[in-house]
């Protein structure tokens, strides 16, 4: 049996993956197998700059963290080599683990995940990744709303246009003459 130190130190951990599941908007729980050094570094490197935790975890540990939050249905998907992500909201995690399992075909594989303290399957974690980054769902708002806008005003020049070019095309005779 493990000595008194040991088991506080594995409790505190445990405590502390609690907390995390906790605040974490959603999570991806992930198989890595087989990445090298370079592909994980890359990885924790997008998952760092996009503001996703993102930790390779015990089952064990990450089973009690799971019973704890109320997502003790995710069990079933601890077994092999686990990694998890956590992410402030549901899309981000989702994508970059999509975009790694794409890329690094059959050595990274999703598992599943939770979203707002419930587990969800593989298919809704894949339509959450094909969601587009932040940045460019408000570039395609704020193109959505300036469409009429732009249609008016070249619809306003047109009309103005035309008003103008008759009277200069009687003006040009008069001054010919």
């Amino acid at each position: 049996m493990p000595n008194a130190k040991v088991l506080s130190d594995k409790k505190a951990a445990v405590e502390e993956l609690t907390d995390k599941i906790k605040k974490a908007t959603a999570g991806v729980i992930v198989d890595y197998k087989g990445i090298t050094v370079e592909e994980d570094t890359n990885l924790r490197r997008e998952c760092r700059e996009n503001s996703v935790d993102y930790a390779v975890v015990k089952n064990t540990m990450l089973r009690f963290a799971f019973n704890n939050t109320g997502l003790g249905d995710l069990d079933d998907l601890l077994h092999g080599t686990t990694s998890l992500a956590l992410g402030d909201d549901p899309v981000t995690p989702a994508r970059i683990m999509a975009d790694y399992a794409k890329k690094l075909d059959g050595k990274f594989e999703i598992k599943g995940g939770f979203m707002d303290g419930k587990p969800v399957d593989l298919p809704t974690i894949q339509s959450l990744a094909a969601i587009p980054p932040l940045p460019i769902l408000r570039a395609q708002v704020l193109g959505t709303m300036l469409a009429p806008i732009t249609g008016l005003a070249v619809v306003l020049k047109q009309i103005a246009e035309q008003k103008g070019a008759p009277a200069e095309a009687e003006a040009a005779p008069a001054a010919a003459e």
